[in-house]
Formats: structure tokens, C-alpha cells, sequence
């Protein structure tokens, strides 16, 4: 029997988990996914880009890097979370005057300025935190300019409980408890492909966006809001 979606419990507990994923070495699945980025944007996101659910900053700091000239907002609804941003942001001065990070709860009830401000969005792990997953879709439509480049990866649902427990083990082997149990939770919560294409039908970006399975664990959506 396939896997019913389990809607994620809020799972903030402070300083303990912000902590642990600010630490926990993302390198290699950060660095692929900026590759990834760069080889489906053809290279130039253009001038503003925006990390939605920006955590700790992991992927913002890495944007900021690989696209020196692009000025780089990082926007999430923790405020635990952006402190730690902050002050990681505050010790590369070479990054000064081109990164932000601000508070942002999803849905954005007024976008402001924000609104079709930005040439590249990206999210990485955000989807499956959303009780009603529409909300994603409408702020990346509010967010992006015209012709803006979108890409969002998240987790894709296992098949059987079997399935979660074999992706977790190897997956969390020496993290710190919270870790583990976010991961879980998170496989538990996740979307299937076919699942993202109705949200994106019904999002009315379907002729807009793609959806494909991505290794084993993974699905991305990309393409661009003409």
C-alpha cells in the first residue's frame, strides 16, 4: 500500500536544531544543486535572486558565491534561523551590500516591494513544510519578474514506511537525534511527482514548469515565468 503523506508537525526547537543544521555538512548536495542551477539557467540568473526558506543561509551564501554580480536575498519565517544567517553573513565583509536576510511567513499577505522583483527564485526543502502546498506556488508567481528563472527541489515521498526507514538510516548515520527525526518526519511529508504536476495544473504553471524525479531521494521543478 503506498505511503499516505503525513503533514509535517511544527518542528522548530530552537537553539538545539538551528544549531544542527547550521553545522551539518551540506557541502556536496549544496554545491550539485548550484551546478544543477547553472546548467538549467544557461549560466546568468540575472540581477536579484531570492532563496525562499533560507534556513541558516547554506544555499544564499552559495548563490551569493557562485553569482558575484547578483544581489542575493534569503527570506524564512524562523527568526532562529535568520539570527544564525546573519551572523555567519557577518563575517565574509565580502558579501556586504549584495546579501540579505529578512522574515517572511508564507503566504506573503502583502509582497511590497518584493513583488516581481526577482529574476532568479529558488527553493530548496520548503514544499513539504506547507500544510497547503498552493501557498508555495502563489508566492513564487508574486516573487518572480517576467521571464524569471524558477527552481525548486524538495524531498519526494518513499513508496512504503519501508522505503523511508531505508533512505533514513544511511542517510542520518552519526547526526545529532533531531536531525534524524526532522528526516523522517520530512520523507513522511513530502509530495510524490505526480502529486507537484497536479499542484502546478492547478497553480496554472503547468505550461510554465517542469517536474522530474531527481536520484533517488529528490524532485525538481524548474523553468522560467514568461
Amino acid at each position: 500500500m503506498a505511503l499516505e503523506r503525513t503533514p509535517e508537525p511544527e518542528l522548530m526547537d530552537g537553539l538545539e536544531q538551528v544549531r544542527s543544521y547550521a553545522a551539518a555538512d551540506f557541502n556536496d548536495s549544496d554545491q550539485a544543486m548550484c551546478e544543477r542551477l547553472a546548467e538549467l539557467c544557461g549560466g546568468d540568473p540575472g540581477p536579484q535572486l531570492v532563496d525562499l526558506g533560507c534556513g541558516p543561509g547554506n544555499i544564499t551564501f552559495r548563490l551569493a558565491r557562485r553569482w558575484p554580480d547578483a544581489a542575493v536575498l534569503g527570506l524564512d519565517g524562523a527568526p532562529q534561523m535568520l539570527a544564525v544567517a546573519r551572523q555567519r553573513a557577518a563575517t565574509q565583509p565580502e558579501l556586504a551590500g549584495r546579501l540579505m536576510f529578512e522574515q517572511a511567513l508564507l503566504p506573503l499577505v502583502d509582497p511590497g516591494e518584493w513583488e516581481g522583483a526577482f529574476s532568479m527564485v529558488v527553493g530548496n526543502s520548503l514544499l513539504h513544510h506547507l500544510h497547503d502546498p498552493a501557498v508555495l506556488w502563489q508566492v513564487v508567481a508574486q516573487l518572480a519578474a517576467p521571464g524569471a528563472f524558477v527552481y525548486i527541489q524538495d524531498l519526494r515521498r518513499p513508496a512504503s514506511v519501508e522505503a523511508v526507514e531505508a533512505l533514513v538510516v544511511p542517510q542520518t548515520e552519526g547526526a545529532p537525534e533531531v536531525l534524524r527525526r526532522d528526516y523522517r518526519a520530512s520523507l513522511h511529508a513530502a509530495f510524490t511527482l505526480e502529486e507537484v504536476e497536479q499542484q502546478l495544473l492547478e497553480a496554472g504553471l503547468a505550461d510554465k514548469l517542469q517536474v522530474a524525479p531527481l536520484q533517488e531521494r529528490y524532485l525538481e521543478v524548474w523553468g522560467r515565468l514568461g
